[in-house]
């Protein structure tokens, strides 16, 4: 009582829960730093992949450790303070900022360590893909990681992740060993097949409800020699035909190593939509060229394809999806093969977008051509993740100008998912409704709108939901998809 009515006769303090917390964390976390809006460096720290989705903190906290996490929170929780976890701060869901509220953000833990020798990397909560892959390649290995490198390691995975060698080894979750977890309660956990796990199932593909990751072990891969990749575009109304075929046709043949992303999109130095073609093979020119041959022989206005290290090729679709502006990120799936007149449908689509919504002409669409094979190997049971199966993924990505065009945005993009699942259920039919393709969900980190929690877990929820009640029963992490109850805007 007396800290208080000292504080009260400083002024207003202490009837400003904000203002305490801030001097307790400031009073008790050793080496984090502590920003609010009068700080030096605040705007820096709330900005976002999206600009959509940038909220005034009251208070951004620089966290070092699992031990400085657990006090933030409990601190949080002792004043009653809504709290949201950043790391990469890619998503475009909001569930990394918070309107007054404190963000524990974890962008000063980004240290990597590669144990060579077991092919292990231990890597800190706040690092990106970047990270991880330049750690990785001086000892020749790689990892799972996601097809854009500034994406947050923790995001991508606890949500499940998808990469460009998903085909041979399947999920970023189907390559993590172990992972430290801070829960609500403060306790500071370690999750792994052998030990907690069941937090483990959960953690991996439901992270973002269960806990704060501070750091993740993952099993790495030889990765010693170059991969040929790059992107290639054509008119979208000349070649769209031909290309969408080869995709469809790389599917059908067993080569885990070979991957095509196929985009949408209007670029600024042409009069039409555009089809873009990033492409990937983990092995030389020479056998790369002889998969890839039908596309070159389609003479692509540009082409950047070239024998490259690994660690460059999460970085090649950077430029298009870059920080700042105003974007969103919506999923669905496909079953190939994709029909071309159903792609034709989406470009009409978007050309309406771009003649009603001022900064729209960057929008894309992608389709992700990648072999099913490494992620359908493990049952659909085995983690939480539920949308295991041959599906692959669109990725919705409507890019604005202005504030007041959001709500249109937010619209469009559901009627494009919408027309999309119409589409898939449309094949489900022509290919006789086989069981696997009526548990077809949504890519839980695509879902930049947060859609129902039954779309993305599936089979699984109730079982999530049961361990929810266990390891968070009061529902501290509410951010993200909603387990227990509607999440919290």
């Amino acid at each position: 009582m007396k800290e208080q009515g000292d504080e009260t006769s400083r002024g207003h303090a202490a009837s400003n829960p904000l203002d305490i917390l801030v001097q307790e964390l400031k009073s008790t976390l050793e080496y984090s730093k502590v920003l609010t809006p009068d700080s030096e460096g605040y705007s820096d720290s709330i900005k976002r992949w999206s600009d959509s989705v940038e909220k005034k903190a009251g208070i951004v906290a620089y966290v070092n450790s699992a031990q400085e996490i657990a006090r933030t929170i409990l601190l949080c929780r002792k004043h009653s303070v809504s709290f949201v976890v950043a790391g990469g701060k890619h998503s475009s869901s909001g569930a990394s900022s918070t309107d007054g509220g404190l963000v524990i953000d974890l962008a000063k833990m980004r240290k990597v360590e590669i144990k060579a020798s077991r092919k292990i990397a231990k890597v800190q909560g706040g690092c990106v893909w970047q990270d991880v892959d330049e750690a990785a390649a001086e000892h020749g290995l790689a990892m799972v990681g996601g097809t854009v490198n500034h994406t947050g390691v923790g995001g991508l995975t606890l949500g499940g992740g998808y990469g460009w060698l998903s085909g041979r080894y399947g999920l970023t979750i189907d390559s993590l060993l172990q992972v430290e977890i801070v829960l609500g309660d403060g306790s500071i956990k370690t999750a792994s097949k052998d030990e907690n796990s069941d937090l483990f199932w959960a953690v991996r593909g439901a992270g973002h409800c269960f806990g704060v990751v501070s750091e993740f072990v993952f099993e790495t891969h030889d990765q010693k020699n170059h991969v040929w990749a790059g992107q290639m575009l054509w008119p979208a109304s000349t070649k769209l035909d031909a290309v969408l075929d080869f995709a469809n046709d790389l599917m059908t043949k067993s080569d885990p190593d070979s991957a095509i992303i196929l985009g949408v999109t209007k670029p600024p130095f042409m009069a039409e939509p555009a089809v873009v073609a990033t492409v990937f093979h983990n092995g030389s020119r020479d056998n790369a060229e002889r998969v890839f041959q039908p596309l070159l022989d389609l003479q692509p206005l540009k082409n950047t394809t070239q024998e490259r290290p690994y660690r460059e090729m999460n970085g090649v679709m950077n430029h298009a999806v870059g920080y700042g502006g105003r974007k969103l990120s919506k999923g669905a799936c496909f079953v190939p093969r994709l029909s071309a007149a159903f792609v034709r449908s989406l470009i009409v689509d978007l050309q309406t977008l771009h003649r009603a919504v001022p900064g729209s002409q960057r929008s894309i669409l992608l389709f992700e051509f990648l072999h099913s094979g490494g992620w359908t190997k493990i049952a659909n049971d085995a983690t939480a993740f539920a949308n295991r199966g041959p599906q692959l993924n669109v990725m919705i990505g409507p890019f604005w100008d202005n504030a007041e065009d959001d709500q249109k945005i937010q619209l469009w993009a559901r009627q494009i998912a919408k027309k999309t699942k119409m589409e898939l259920e449309r094949r489900k039919k022509e290919e006789g409704s086989p069981a696997w393709m009526e548990r077809i969900g949504e890519y839980g980190n695509y879902d930049g709108l947060l859609s129902n929690a039954s779309g993305i877990f599936g089979d699984n929820l109730d079982r999530l939901r049961s361990l929810k009640m266990r390891y968070d029963p009061e529902n501290v992490f509410d951010k993200s998809h909603a387990l227990l109850t509607a999440a919290k805007e």
